[in-house]
């Protein structure tokens, strides 16, 4: 499971006033806080928000297989799509973050310039080192969100968001490759989190979304490295092929689905990203040595019997 942005404040020890007990994802959500983190900390999950940092004090960040050294000021973007982790090596640790979720990126204009900057993507860098003149200038960005977070202004969103436009083109515009170091327990890592990637694409809530992730190579550009290295860190460690993990899962899912839905084969297909009945009959009978019809109708006999 992702962690949520109210679960995520109990693990902060901190609150929003306004959140209270009426928060939603369908609606949109922003805030912006001091950064307090407790020495030695890693805390390595899914969110299902977004996030902005300005890190002042020496940790590490890892990601899957990788980690860097972020030995002084820096921005860190991160969003729901890619997990990482945050160790904290020295003991001042401090900052400032802002957070908001995936309705408060969709809300503003149909471009979603927010949501296609490539600050966000799934690859490329996250890390952003500053120096004491942008140091300043981000330090004032932020301070200038808080002060209209906390207005009563009828249209504030609009303003926050331009606000952080601002933080990603200052971070744009010092963008520099970053050296990452591998991780010792890189594999290992992969796997899990493989999993974990997997384990959240289901159930799929059909009709409002479908299977987005059906092949190694959308897990891989999840996870930030080469699909043939996935494929190769997964057989290692599990004795099975990336492929056989993902459909032995999709078979699980759609076997619920005959048994224990009212939805048309057609309908499961779809949801389970097949375009093609014929295809996913020949997939599930290749899987499983039935097709999907006898599941279904072996289900209704039971019933009736």
């Amino acid at each position: 499971m992702s962690e949520s942005i109210p679960q995520f404040y109990k693990r902060i020890q901190r609150c929003d006033p306004q959140l209270g007990t009426t928060y939603s994802k369908e609606k949109p959500y922003f805030n912006v806080l001091s950064r307090q983190c407790n020495f030695g900390t890693v805390q390595f999950s899914y969110r299902d928000f977004y996030k902005v940092t300005l890190i002042i004090g020496v940790g590490k960040l890892y990601y899957a297989d990788k980690w860097i050294l972020v030995n002084r000021p820096a921005m860190l973007f991160s969003n729901p799509l890619v997990p990482y982790a945050w160790e904290s090596i020295s003991e001042e640790q401090r900052g400032m973050f802002c957070i908001f979720n995936e309705q408060f990126v969709q809300s503003e204009e149909k471009n979603s310039s927010l949501a296609n900057s490539p600050l966000f993507k799934v690859t490329g860098d996250k890390v952003f080192f500053l120096d004491n003149t942008q140091i300043t200038k981000v330090l004032d960005i932020y301070t200038k969100m808080q002060e209209e977070n906390q207005s009563d202004y009828a249209n504030k969103h609009d303003v926050l968001r331009c606000y952080l436009h601002l933080l990603i083109h200052t971070a744009l515009k010092m963008q520099e490759s970053n050296k990452y170091e591998s991780h010792p327990n890189a594999s290992q890592r992969i796997t899990e989190l493989f999993i974990e990637l997997l384990d959240r694409q289901f159930p799929v809530d059909y009709p409002h979304s479908v299977l987005s992730l059906r092949t190694p190579a959308d897990y891989a550009n999840r996870l930030s490295i080469h699909v043939n290295h996935l494929n190769k860190v997964i057989k290692d460690t599990t004795g099975k092929t990336t492929s056989t993990m993902i459909a032995e899962r999709i078979i699980k899912e759609c076997t619920q689905y005959l048994l224990h839905s009212n939805f048309s084969i057609s309908e499961i297909a779809y949801s389970l990203g097949f375009e093609n009945i014929a295809y996913f009959s020949k997939f599930y009978r290749k899987h499983t040595g039935k097709s999907p019809s006898e599941i279904r109708e072996q289900q209704l006999f039971d019933l009736y019997k």
